[in-house]
């Protein structure tokens, strides 16, 4: 399974907000606007931790939920 459309998607939508986005891969921490970290993160079958702070975080947290959600990956957003 390909999970380029996702990554590519996921830090562009990421990239477009003002906010802090980490996200927690057992005990890594990857920028999420950063391509090359996800693509060494996001893999299958793992579940991961999404913090997102700044001043648009609600914003933030709402369109990554969903393209997380829409590629099946399992990630849990913390809140502030």
């Amino acid at each position: 399974m390909s999970n380029n459309a996702a990554i590519v998607e996921i830090s562009q939508i990421a990239s477009r907000f003002r906010s802090s986005i980490v996200l927690q891969a057992d005990n890594k921490y990857i920028d999420v606007k950063s391509i090359l970290g996800l693509f060494t993160t996001l893999v299958g079958g793992h579940s991961y931790e999404l913090h997102v702070h700044g001043p648009d975080a609600d914003e933030a947290k709402a369109a990554l939920s969903e393209a997380f959600s829409k590629h099946n990956l399992d990630v849990k957003v913390i809140g502030e």
